[in-house]
């Protein structure tokens, strides 16, 4: 995970449950010696793009605010 940028801070408090990302799918142990993988690859679950159902950018920065109408249920309107 690049944790130089906040945007891509999964630890953001309000996170969306409809937010998803390649590494919550890997099953191991950091390993320090290794290169990263670059888990930066974040959709929502709801619209199955990069992009949520109210138009703007799934990732966690923005995804872990309730401004967002979408947030938590992936319903806009």
């Amino acid at each position: 995970m690049n944790t130089c940028d906040p945007r891509f801070d999964v630890k953001h408090p309000n996170l969306c449950a409809g937010l998803r990302w390649k590494g919550q799918f890997i099953r191991s142990e950091p390993d320090a010696s290794a290169q990263g993988a670059g888990d930066t690859s974040f959709w929502c679950m709801y619209t199955q793009t990069c992009i949520g159902p109210d138009g703007i950018k799934a990732e966690p920065a923005m995804c872990s605010s309730a401004f967002r109408e979408c947030h938590g249920t992936g319903q806009c309107g």
